[in-house]
Order: structure tokens, then C-alpha cells, then sequence
């Protein structure tokens, strides 16, 4: 036999066998798979626990929410020393005393949600940073700035709803002075690795008179009046209230619950 002979021979019996193989593997039973339900994606527990929402007409906060200040005393706040707060409480808000340096609470957080109103005084004076200047400080790290940006030019990363010098807002959502502000935000903590940078960095979605001025942005360290981020280890920490150092008259609070996350 010629050796072209056998190779063609050989290569045809290759091609006859996977054909017998192929015909065997589509004659072969499988079990037949049961038709998807809507059943089938769906699962039932844990259920989500109950949470009674807060009464829009008097203000009132959810029934899990932790009550940082409720139109009576400063109880739930200090100075920056561990002192009584000595802001100024009136008329079911309470005042920025500029005399009397900053305020946090007594209570440590991590991750949250927090309801907070302010107003700016009606009769306010100054301009840009000078005007209405205050601020909100996640975990006494991470500032949301508070300003009167209402015809209130100023630089974009220092304007009402910014991550301090870092994001600006994506809106300019204020009122004008003599109206109250709401800020609604959720803050997510971050996770550090052992060598003390980020593992997850602090995100922040801060919403402004029911307008997103923040979208889950990511906070990328402290936020310096003066340099850039740092990113300094930490664990749970107060939430500050700035008494800013400007001329201006001083704004008001009110209405203040968190909620842990």
C-alpha cells in the first residue's frame, strides 16, 4: 500500500469516528429542567425591620433615629475640650456663639444618615467665605461645607454643599437669608488597611432642599483650609459644628437626628 493511500485512509476513519461520537452525544437523555417561576427568585426573610417615618407637619424624627437635638438644650453636644456646649438655644433653635469655638456631639459615630436644618440670618452682611461661614464635619474629619451662597459669589470648592477644598457641589440649592436649609446626608465610613491608607475610602452623598449636591463622591482625606487631603487613621468620631472665625452674624440649627447605618 502507498503511504498516501494509508494517510487518507487513516484521516477518513478519524472523521467516520467523531461523526459516531457527535450522533451518540445528540441521541443521550437529560434530565429535563424545570420551568422558572417568579417563585424562584424570590426569598422572603429577613424581613426589614420596621421603621416609623418622622411626621412632616412637626418635624418630628423616624423611630430609630438618634435625636441630637429637638428644640430644647444642647445636652447631646460638648465643646472640642469635653465643656458644655455653649451655643446659644432660643425659640426651639439653637445659634452659633463665635465666642465660644466649636461643638460636637457626645456620642461617637461611624456610618449614618443625617437630617440637619440651618438658616442664615435675614439681615447677613459680608461676602464670599465671609458670609454665613459654618460647616458640618463627618466623624470630626470631613467637612460639608455650610456658606450663604444665595448671590454669594465664592471658588466652587468652598461653596455651600462642597467636600471642603476638595468637590464642589453640582448645584446651588440655597434659600434666601431668613429661610431654613435642610441637608439631608449619608456618610459611609471608611475601612483602612494596616499601613493606614485607604482599604475603602469615606463616601458622601449630600442632598440640599431635596437637590443632590453631592452623588456618592469620594472623600479623599481630611479636609485642610490650607494644603491638601490627608489620610490620617481613624475610628468612630463626633459630628462638629463649625463656629467660623468671619464677621458675619451667625446662623442657626435646628432639627438635627442621625441615623446609624
Amino acid at each position: 500500500m502507498k503511504k498516501r493511500d494509508f494517510t487518507n485512509k487513516a484521516v477518513l476513519a478519524a472523521i467516520a469516528c467523531t461523526a459516531c461520537v457527535s450522533i451518540s452525544a445528540q441521541q443521550k437523555e437529560y434530565p429535563k429542567q424545570e420551568p422558572m417561576t417568579p417563585g424562584m427568585s424570590e426569598y422572603w426573610t429577613p424581613q426589614p425591620k420596621i421603621v416609623t417615618p418622622g411626621d412632616i407637619k412637626t418635624n418630628s424624627a423616624p423611630s430609630d433615629a438618634i435625636v441630637l437635638f429637638d428644640g430644647k438644650d444642647l445636652s447631646a453636644w460638648e465643646n472640642t475640650k469635653g465643656e458644655p456646649a455653649q451655643w446659644i438655644v432660643h425659640d426651639g433653635v439653637f445659634t452659633v456663639n463665635k465666642k465660644a469655638g466649636d461643638i460636637q456631639t457626645k456620642q461617637k459615630f461611624d456610618s449614618y444618615q443625617l437630617h440637619i436644618e440651618w438658616c442664615v440670618p435675614e439681615n447677613i452682611t459680608g461676602t464670599s467665605q465671609g458670609r454665613g461661614n459654618s460647616g458640618i464635619f463627618m466623624q470630626g474629619m470631613y467637612e460639608v461645607q455650610v456658606l450663604d451662597c444665595y448671590n454669594n459669589e465664592t471658588y466652587v470648592n468652598g461653596q455651600t454643599g462642597s467636600i471642603y477644598k476638595q468637590t464642589p457641589p453640582l448645584a446651588n440649592a440655597m434659600r434666601k437669608p431668613g429661610e431654613w436649609n435642610v441637608y439631608d446626608i449619608i456618610y459611609s465610613a471608611p475601612v483602612f488597611k494596616e499601613d493606614g491608607t485607604y482599604r475603602v475610602p469615606p463616601r458622601i452623598t449630600v442632598i440640599q432642599n431635596g437637590i443632590v449636591l453631592q452623588n456618592n463622591t469620594t472623600i479623599l482625606g481630611t479636609t485642610e483650609y490650607i494644603g491638601f487631603p490627608k489620610v490620617i487613621p481613624h475610628g468612630a468620631g463626633p459630628i462638629i459644628l463649625q463656629s467660623h472665625g468671619d464677621p458675619s452674624e451667625p446662623i442657626s440649627f435646628r432639627n438635627i437626628w442621625l441615623r446609624e447605618l
